[in-house]
């Protein structure tokens, strides 16, 4: 893959830019992330565990192991991983995200090397990791297959890929889009394009043509009446997130 390739997509980046300021607000743009978030590290921690034979109840699980997390946002993903003793990368292709990460970091008193850089320069500038987490991210990107690709190159033999992103189907266009954004409010207008999401089994297809091999996929369910996230075994109608290996 040449250097200067990019599967990076400017008028999806210009969308985060703009909202770089409210990550770690509760309240603000990114409230569904942050109610989401929970549900999300249950099933990363869990992945991780179980691929890297570690346990959750230590002081600090994941020492040892490299992170990346691309698409890192304000850090949402990347701070609980360092806390967990990972040695975190958070790499964004929109640089207002960055300083906003790099800032809470160091408020947190956490030590996580931010970069405003993509999945494409990382790997051809050789990086490797144990595991690389791209959540909400494939659905923003220009070539799917490429930047999956990408993805592959910068795990080591047997690392973990884990993918999240949302359904393609008439439910989600409702959830996701009228109801996130047009009726909740919670993301502004245009922040995701209906067109762009993908199915589990494209997902499927797309990990392996990348040369990945998918192993797990679970859904994400909202519960309005809880007003939280749980995994699900069935429901992968709206979000979902996947768990690939790049073989030894």
């Amino acid at each position: 893959m040449q250097a200067d390739h990019t599967t990076i997509d400017p008028a999806e980046v210009a969308k985060f830019e703009a909202m770089a300021a409210e990550w770690w607000d509760l309240n603000g743009k990114f409230k569904p992330l942050h109610m989401l978030n929970p549900c999300r590290l249950d099933y990363i921690t869990s992945q991780i565990a179980g691929e890297f034979d570690r346990d959750l109840n230590a002081e600090t699980p994941f020492a040892g192991l490299r992170l990346l997390d691309i698409g890192c946002g304000g850090g949402l993903l990347a701070e609980p991983m360092a806390r967990l003793g990972a040695d975190v990368v958070g790499a964004d292709a929109a640089a207002g995200n960055i300083p906003v990460a790099q800032v809470h970091a160091e408020q947190s008193g956490l030590a996580i090397d931010y970069r405003h850089t993509t999945a494409e320069a990382l790997a051809a500038h050789g990086e490797q990791f144990d595991v690389v987490l791209n959540m909400e991210v494939v659905e923003h990107v220009a070539s799917p297959i490429d930047y999956l690709t990408a993805c592959r190159a910068l795990l080591k033999p047997g690392g973990l890929h884990i993918c999240s992103t949302i359904n393609r189907n008439p439910k989600s266009y409702m959830m996701a889009i009228i109801g996130a954004e047009h009726v909740m409010r919670w993301l502004p207008k245009g922040t995701h394009e209906w067109s762009k999401f993908i199915t589990p089994d494209e997902l499927f297809k797309l990990l392996r043509d990348a040369g990945l091999e998918p192993v797990d996929r679970k859904g994400f369910v909202f519960n309005p009446v809880a007003w939280s996230w749980r995994l699900s075994e069935r429901d992968l109608s709206v979000n979902y997130v996947t768990a690939s290996l790049k073989p030894a």
